[in-house]
């Protein structure tokens, strides 16, 4: 029922439209004996079906394009309708007019088909202006030799939903035969009705969306307002944290310009006690010393003690008490050939047993005093040379203590740490170390 009405109102604005035009020439509107119906009950058999179309075969048109005002009057209309945007039709309208018409749309369409009737300003400017728009189309159906290639390449337009440009070049064609025209112009009438009704039909769809598209416009003046809500929280705490900031900064120049009077301070009253410095070096010196003289005593109970547990038929050993140690560690199953035993600290009568010991097991023997003799700033070098280290506790300074234990633990070397400087302990640590 939709497209009977939408057929019989299609109908009847054509009808309407055709009178206009004829009224406007002075044309007396055709009756039902004029009308393309009757000429189809009239008209011979091959005869043009539409009375004001002029005939394709004719000789002046058969080697040549036809021009917009040599078409008949029932393609004008949908050729300037299809063909020309109401922009680009008024645009041409004021150019030739000399001036902006004042005219609504309708006018001016009704007024540009009417002039294309003859050749005109008007109707030369729009030959021009579809000929540079639809350059393209009409290079591709020059190619056409008979109405029947012409025919194919107009149904492959309709199928693909490209006419306006199809429509220019296959009415324009000299092979476009009076049926062929006809059947143009029926087509386009049927494309612009499915048009329509394609319209019609997204209408619904073009509300949902206006409808959603508020939605989602009222959802996002929501998100909006959230945002600069938080915008303005996030503001106000960078605020606060800048004042923070600022107040931490003023605390920590107070704190340097306190901690730079108080070095000033410390440095006047060093000044003041004479001897400061050299005091301090020597009560070091003081505790390294004594830590020495305590080394010294329990060995001095070790080799007591080994003495007294000896047989007393054994004969005299005729190496000094000693090596006695070594000449047993020696007799150990060390894995230390070829690597470099660093022995920090220790005591110094021992260091030539430390070496013939470590050098018995194939490896390389360096020593340092752990800072109570030797350069301190000696011993990163030396850390850094050897494979394994070996650390007397009891016979170092602090600082070489914690220097040796920084290293080792950030270089991942061995180290065995001794807290007694004799020969059995360094012995038990190197098979320790081995293992």
């Amino acid at each position: 029922m939709c497209d009977k009405h939408d057929k019989n109102h299609d109908n009847n604005h054509d009808d309407k439209h055709d009178d206009k035009h004829a009224h406007r020439h002075g044309e007396k509107h055709a009756g039902p004996a004029d009308s393309p119906r009757g000429a189809r009950r009239d008209a011979p058999s091959g005869a043009p079906l539409i009375h004001n179309v002029a005939s394709a075969l004719e000789p002046a048109l058969a080697s040549r394009r036809r021009r917009l005002w040599e078409l008949g009057h029932a393609c004008h209309c949908p050729l300037v309708g299809v063909g020309l945007p109401l922009g680009v039709l008024r645009k041409l309208v004021d150019k030739v007019s000399g001036g902006k018409v004042l005219a609504d749309d309708y006018e001016v369409h009704v007024g540009a088909v009417t002039e294309c009737g003859s050749r005109n300003r008007l109707s030369e400017a729009l030959q021009k202006e579809l000929e540079r728009r639809y350059a393209a189309v009409l290079l591709r159906y020059r190619g056409a030799r008979d109405s029947a290639q012409l025919a194919a390449l107009w149904r492959a337009a309709v199928e693909a939903g490209d006419v306006a440009g199809a429509f220019w070049a296959g009415l324009s064609h000299p092979r476009c035969s009076a049926e062929l025209e006809e059947q143009m112009c029926r087509d386009l009438h049927m494309v612009q009705h499915q048009a329509g009704a394609c319209v019609r039909a997204d209408l619904g769809k073009f509300q949902a969306t206006l409808a959603e598209n508020r939605e989602l416009q009222h959802q996002l003046d929501k998100a909006r307002q959230r945002a600069a809500a938080l915008l303005a929280e996030k503001t106000a705490q960078a605020g606060l944290h800048a004042t923070q900031q600022m107040q931490l900064r003023a605390h920590l120049v107070g704190r340097d310009s306190m901690i730079d009077s108080l070095r000033a301070e410390l440095a006047e009253l060093r000044g003041a006690i004479p001897g400061l410095a050299s005091r301090a070096r020597l009560a070091e010196r003081l505790q390294q010393m004594e830590q020495r003289e305590r080394a010294l005593r329990e060995q001095i109970t070790e080799l007591k003690l080994a003495a007294r547990a000896e047989p007393a038929a054994r004969p005299a050993a005729p190496a000094p008490a000693a090596v006695a140690p070594a000449e047993q560690v020696v007799r150990m199953p060390l894995r230390l050939r070829d690597q470099s035993v660093l022995c920090v600290g220790g005591r110094s009568g021992n260091v030539a047993t430390y070496r013939e010991l470590i050098e018995r097991g194939g490896a390389q023997f360096a020593h340092h005093d752990g800072g109570l003799e030797d350069n301190a700033n000696q011993l990163d070098a030396s850390l850094a040379a050897a494979d394994l280290v070996i650390c007397q506790t009891g016979c170092i300074s602090h600082s070489a203590y914690w220097r040796v234990k920084d290293h080792c633990k950030r270089t991942g070397k061995r180290c065995v740490f001794i807290d007694n400087p004799s020969i059995s302990s360094l012995a038990r640590g190197l098979e320790t170390a081995t293992e």
